[in-house]
């Protein structure tokens, strides 16, 4: 069923692959407004003699979202059941894998001991210069379900053009896609395929978890980063706003996958712009606690920060190239709401700071901005204390001490928004495919 059928659109809505890929456009001019505008704010809320009235009135409608997320009472999942007489979906799971040689097998073992009657694997070696390809080609004839498509160097596209010829390829009613690092039980698809029962849910994205490693304050801090983030996105989507996809374990049906045109081939995070895209098109997103997919970590500051950066751009593209669509589109109300409001706390504030922080250095007093800051450290520390608790039980005192070194960690989100809404207004990142380097566990 189209998507706009199901909410009843307008005639005038029924956008096209073309119109979303004609929004990418002119980002660094976007972005160097964005940010003049930003600064100039910032500096005249100073000037001015009502500008703390501003900020509290800002903080006020952040601030009761932040409730709203917080204090909204979490469903408990249950294995959804699959009813009917209709036969079972089939399933595709992609992965674009490029020197992967490390975790290739451990993955392909992982995904081929799935029980489901109906799918198939497509892994698209993305020309890999390690032995990822003979690897691959050595394990196809132990696995039935596995399909190997090996990409010449130059193809193009990076992680979006080897996704998006395993989409052309393959003909599952419904596409998974993973990193070459998942994890998965085996009972993943008896979690997923229900929820595509409901004709106005486009994706579904499972939680991810960071996979068992060394003792590494960076690795701790991830896993409890991994539990606040799908919290947060379960919460957002029971209360009308938008559930994110995280990539790695995420699930889209193909009729939204083609309405929308597939991966864009032309943005640094093929997940958040495929969310937006699917949002926009009137599509739901749903966003599962239970199970999770499990994946590698990185182990240092540097490797954190680089990946960060790349996710923080990847985001705010978003917001640059369909701000038209968000702001005018008949998308839904609540989330615009939502999506507004995340963009303020997400983006906008970091940038603000850096304005904020020198006026006050310079005029000796408090920034303007600190009770924004304050809610925003607030949801991070109040996220993480529910996402734990839905794990584990712990004390009081346990929650309260994993909450606090949650916000402290969580902090290091204000320094790469504000580099990166800088650097993007003056050079923004050339588009490549950046991967994470991944390893077996065991090293």
């Amino acid at each position: 069923m189209a998507a706009e059928q199901i909410w009843e659109q307008p005639e005038f809505y029924d956008p096209t692959p073309q119109d979303f890929n004609a929004y990418g456009q002119g980002r660094r001019r976007k972005a160097a407004v964005v940010l003049s505008l930003i600064w100039g704010g910032t500096l005249a809320l100073h000037w001015v003699s009502w500008g703390t009235w501003v900020v509290w009135a800002l903080t006020s409608v952040v601030g009761w979202q932040v409730l709203r997320l917080l204090w909204g009472k979490a469903i408990p999942e249950t294995p959804p059941a699959l009813t009917g007489d209709t036969p079972l979906p089939s399933v595709t799971l992609l992965v674009a894998a490029k020197n992967e040689e490390a975790v290739i097998e451990r993955l392909v073992r992982s995904l081929c001991q799935l029980d489901y009657p109906c799918y198939d694997l497509w892994v698209i070696d993305d020309a890999s210069t390690d032995a990822t390809g003979q690897i691959l080609d050595q394990l196809r004839p132990h696995y039935p379900q596995l399909r190997v498509l090996h990409r010449p160097a130059g193809a193009g596209g990076g992680k979006s053009g080897a996704l998006n010829e395993g989409l052309r390829l393959s003909q599952g009613e419904i596409v998974g896609v993973f990193d070459a690092d998942a994890q998965v039980s085996p009972d993943l698809l008896h979690w997923i395929v229900p929820l595509f029962q409901q004709p106005q849910v486009g994706a579904v994205q499972v939680r991810k978890a960071i996979a068992p490693g060394p003792p590494n304050w960076w690795l701790a801090g991830q896993r409890v980063e991994m539990i606040l983030d799908a919290f947060l996105q379960q919460q957002r989507r029971r209360l009308g706003g938008i559930a994110e996809l995280r990539g790695n374990g995420q699930f889209v049906r193909r009729t939204a996958l083609n309405r929308v045109g597939g991966w864009n081939e032309a943005t640094l995070t093929d997940d958040l712009d495929l969310t937006f895209r699917l949002h926009l098109d009137a599509w739901d997103i749903e966003f599962l606690f239970t199970p999770s997919v499990m994946e590698e970590g990185v182990t240092n500051f540097r490797a954190l920060w680089h990946q960060r950066n790349r996710w923080a751009e990847g985001g705010y593209q978003r917001y640059l190239d369909y701000w038209r669509p968000w702001l005018f589109w008949p998308w839904g109300a609540w989330k615009r709401f939502d999506t507004g409001v995340t963009c303020v706390s997400q983006y906008l504030l970091p940038a603000a700071s850096i304005p904020d922080s020198l006026w006050a250095i310079w005029g000796k007093h408090p920034p303007l901005l600190w009770p924004l800051t304050s809610v925003m450290l607030l949801l991070f520390c109040g996220s993480t204390w529910r996402g734990l608790s839905r794990l584990e039980p712990r004390s009081p005192w346990q929650l309260l001490g994993a909450s606090l070194r949650a916000m402290l960690y969580m902090t290091h989100w204000l320094p790469v928004m504000a580099a990166m809404m800088v650097r993007v207004a003056v050079r923004p990142k050339r588009l490549k495919w950046v991967k994470t380097v991944h390893v077996t566990s065991g090293e």
